[in-house]
């Protein structure tokens, strides 16, 4: 049998490293994606880059990713590049479209052209749900995005669903709902919820300023969500799996698990920036994984709170590491 060989798009994203790591334990050649800037962070992927094979190409560029399919030869493409940031998709509307709508169908296009047996995954994300019309959200809930993030997710999930019926391709999307890790870019809620408590704790910073503190997510733990992309693509039809915990948080309960941890009152350290309100914002979002359990045998193992310590904990370390403490 020959072995297996993925290609990853973001590969140096949280997902895509973890992604990575979990593939070449099961034996797999890994191509990791990069596009071509002046600085490229690798940080995520430092202990296993020797171990991956990086490739340059770029979701805008057709050609490129022509190009790297065609010369690699993957037996799946698992497409994680985004512009996935939402107050910047607000700011860049345009921008976030061509990567995270047009960019699937650049991908799916060159999957065709170069080979249709490969097998493929879309990253697609609970904010397709937005203004939710059921609770909890299913695969067969309807799609009411609130920001150009999630107009453009539900563009780049129905291509997959299109190609996949029209040409036979073994595509599939994973509606992934929140997920976090100590790999999180800072920018994002957890993270920087965790990281300021960190601080805080530390007498590096005292105060935190955030957005809507009464809005809810479904929040798991990222190296759970990756093994469910793998399983997806593993099966005799290509379907599509809502990936949840199934529990909700406020960023309130974020709040008070993560300053918890450091033996804080986090009422005393944040407060709301209107700056940081958002123009359409998204009240609750909670997974039904039903079917991916029952028919997967998928289910999270780190609760809420586990996870939000074990981001506090690697928080922590970075500091004192960073400024000798």
């Amino acid at each position: 049998m020959t072995k297996k060989r993925a290609l990853i798009t973001g590969v140096t994203g949280q997902d895509g490293s973890y992604l990575a790591e979990f593939l070449l334990k099961q034996g797999y050649e890994v191509i990791g994606m990069v596009r071509r800037t002046s600085t490229i962070n690798f940080e995520r992927i430092i202990d296993i880059q020797d171990k991956i094979t990086i490739v340059q190409g770029d979701l805008l560029d057709p050609s490129s990713l022509v190009d790297v399919i065609r010369e690699h030869r993957p037996t799946e493409v698992y497409n994680l590049a985004a512009q996935s940031f939402i107050p910047t998709s607000f700011k860049q509307p345009v921008l976030t479209g061509e990567f995270t709508a047009l960019g699937v169908t650049r991908l799916l296009e060159a999957i065709r052209m170069v080979d249709p047996e490969i097998r493929f995954y879309q990253a697609s994300s609970s904010e397709m749900f937005g203004k939710v019309v059921e609770v909890p959200q299913k695969e067969t809930t309807p799609f009411h995005p609130r920001s150009p993030y999630g107009v453009a997710k539900v563009y780049g999930h129905w291509i997959t669903v299109n190609y996949r019926e029209s040409y036979n391709l073994f595509a599939v999307s994973g509606i992934l709902f929140n997920h976090e890790s100590p790999r999180r870019g800072l920018e994002f809620v957890t993270h920087k919820v965790t990281y300021n408590a960190a601080k805080i704790a530390l007498g590096l910073a005292d105060k935190l300023p955030l957005g809507n503190l009464d809005s809810q997510r479904d929040w798991g733990w990222a190296p759970d969500y990756v093994r469910m992309m793998n399983l997806m693509l593993q099966q005799d039809h290509p379907e599509d799996y809502v990936v949840a915990t199934g529990r909700t948080h406020s960023i309130k309960r974020l709040c008070e698990v993560a300053f918890g941890c450091v033996d804080l009152d986090w009422q005393r350290y944040v407060y709301v920036n209107q700056a940081d309100l958002r123009p359409a914002d998204v009240d609750l979002l909670i997974g039904d994984a039903t079917k991916a359990k029952t028919k997967l045998g998928w289910e999270p193992t780190v609760t809420f709170e586990q996870m939000i310590e074990k981001m506090v904990e690697a928080d922590l370390a970075a500091l004192k590491k960073q400024h000798h403490l």
